[in-house]
This record gives structure tokens, sequence and C-alpha cells, in this order.
């Protein structure tokens, strides 16, 4: 009698407290939705200075806040208590502009290879989306979360670049489904991170297609790397696939600049490591991405994601095979 209530009671429990998580994300989704009705009723800039400034407020009251302090205390040990807060109020001073732009895709991104005049968006290292849409073969961009990186796609469909973005869209179904949307209309074709997006994505790249993929968050039951010295795990899809279709692989990212600009820049193809037989050395190239987004991210620390818990590790380690009675005998 006493298990038949405990079920009861925990299915019940789960029941209204999935009914809950619910109503939780339609809430929040709604209050979203009110500001940026607000915030679309502003010209750009001064919608983005006002979220901005907004966030440098109310962020430090956030749980995630101390995450991101913890973080940049590990990261930059050299630094003072300052300085580790003043990077994490340009942490969500950026987070909310990136969030707040999405209402503006379509005014903020003004590029033409063929202006005379520098305009909202520059591009450095446009000869090699030239190069990429015009080559008949498969290629893999990658990046971080930094600045604006949902530019990238929209830069890459103006130079004709066909290519496929996997994304992770957002737990809040309601705010998943405004962010797709908006995302579509600019972006050209999307692939949400989920089972079976590797294959999807092998899938593009087996018809000489090119993909998109953000590298520099956590992957429970990922390779073992380090991030600024620490450990971390990192996804091997990208080294994986580079080894299987042997494709170029080219990182590029995005600059926050003063004035609501930005600067998107490809950077040349990388020289992936090899093993002995000549194949892609899946490891070593997961842990030179990790080494790239490292290098952007000490350059303008205040343009990432510090709260995103990187450095978490997963309870995953096998534990270690027996030796055979043979070999434990010697």
């Amino acid at each position: 009698m006493t298990s038949v209530f405990k079920k009861f009671r925990r299915d019940l429990k789960f029941r209204y407290g999935r009914q809950l998580r619910q109503l939780n994300y339609w809430l929040v989704a709604r209050a979203a939705m009110m500001i940026i009705s607000v915030l679309r009723l502003l010209p750009a800039d001064s919608a983005l200075n006002f979220a901005d400034r907004v966030a440098r407020l109310v962020g430090p009251r956030v749980g995630r806040h101390q995450v991101a302090v913890d973080n940049l205390r590990k990261a930059y040990p050299e630094k003072s208590e300052a300085e580790i807060q003043a990077i994490a109020s340009d942490m969500w001073g950026n987070m909310a502009r990136l969030a707040a732009e999405y209402i503006f895709l379509d005014a903020l991104f003004d590029y033409d290879p063929a202006a005379s005049e520098p305009g909202r968006v520059e591009v450095k290292g446009a000869d090699h989306f030239v190069e990429i849409a015009s080559e008949e073969k498969p290629h893999i961009v990658f990046t971080g979360h930094l600045g604006n990186f949902e530019l990238l796609p929209v830069a890459a469909a103006t130079f004709g670049m066909n290519i496929t973005a996997l994304f992770r869209p957002p737990n809040n179904p309601y705010l998943a489904d405004y962010i797709l949307s908006t995302r579509r209309s600019t972006m050209g074709s999307l692939l949400p991170s989920m089972a079976g997006a590797s294959f999807a994505l092998a899938g593009v790249l087996e018809n000489g297609g090119n993909i998109g993929i953000l590298v520099d968050q956590k992957f429970s039951n990922g390779l073992e790397t380090t991030f600024f010295g620490r450990p971390c795990q990192s996804n091997r899809v990208l080294a994986t696939l580079a080894r299987h279709y042997d494709c170029d692989v080219y990182p590029a990212r995005c600059v926050r600049l003063p004035g609501n600009r930005f600067r998107l820049e490809i950077e040349d193809r990388l020289v992936l490591p090899r093993t002995a037989d000549g194949s892609v050395d899946v490891h070593a190239t997961t842990q030179m991405l990790n080494d790239v987004v490292e290098r952007w991210v000490r350059e303008d620390p205040g343009q990432w994601m510090w709260f995103h818990k990187r450095w978490e590790i997963s309870n995953w380690r096998r534990k270690p095979r027996p030796k055979p009675a043979s070999a434990a005998s010697t």
C-alpha cells in the first residue's frame, strides 16, 4: 500500500511540475514579448543602448552572475576584483544587445560588398566567403558565442554561400518559436541541435554543402580538452566530420564595435593536425578549436558568455578495464 501511495504522489508531482514549468515558460515568454513590443517603438540604436543599460543593472542580481564571476576569477587569476566585475558587466550588456538585436536584424545588417562607404557591418576576409561560395565541395565554418554571432550566417547568405547552421534552441518553447522564425527569415537553412543532428550535418557535407557550428559549449560525454588551461568536455562532431569528409575548416567570429557596429571576420583555413596515417586527428583538432576560441575571448572577454558552465565536468568517466589474469600476475 505504501509503495502504491508513493508512486501516486510521484506521478502527481511529475504531472503538476510539468504544468507549472510550462506556465513559467509561458509567463516568461509573455514578459519577453512585451519588452520586445516596447523596444520596437524605439529607433534601433536607442533600443540597443537601453537594453545594455538595463542589463548592466539587472545582470549582477541574477544567479548566473556568480557563475560568471567565478569563471572569470579562475580564467584570470591575475585580474583585480574590479576588473572581473567590469568584464561581467560588459558581458551582460553584450547579451542584452544580442537579444534586442533579433528585433532589428534586417535593419542592422547593411553590408554591401559593392558599397564605397563602410556601413554598420564590415567584413574582414571577404575573399574567403567568396572562395567558399564558389567551390563545389563541402566546408565547415565554426564560431563561438562572441558579439552577435547570428550575423555570420546572414553574411554568408549575402555572398551566395549555401550554409546550414547548427543551433541550440532555447529551453522555453514559446521563445524558441519566436527566435526560430526570426532566424529563418534571414539566415537560410537552420538545424536544431538534437538527437540525430550529426547525421543531418553529415548529409549536408555528403552533398557538397557547407555547415556552420558553434564550438564553445560544454558537451557531456565529450572529449577531454582544456580551455583557459582548465579541463573541459568538448564536442567531437566537427573534428569527426572533418576527418570523414576531409573538408576545409574555417574559423569565423563577430566582433562588436563602438556605436552599435560590427566586424565579421573569417580567418584563413586551419591546417588540421593529422595522425600517422594522414587522417585528421580528432582529439588534437578539437583542442585546436578550443585554442582558437580562447584567443578570441582573450582579445575581448566582455563579448563572451561567461555564465555558461563551460568547465563543469560530467561524471562520465569509464572505470578502468580490469587487466587480464595473465597480465596481473606478471
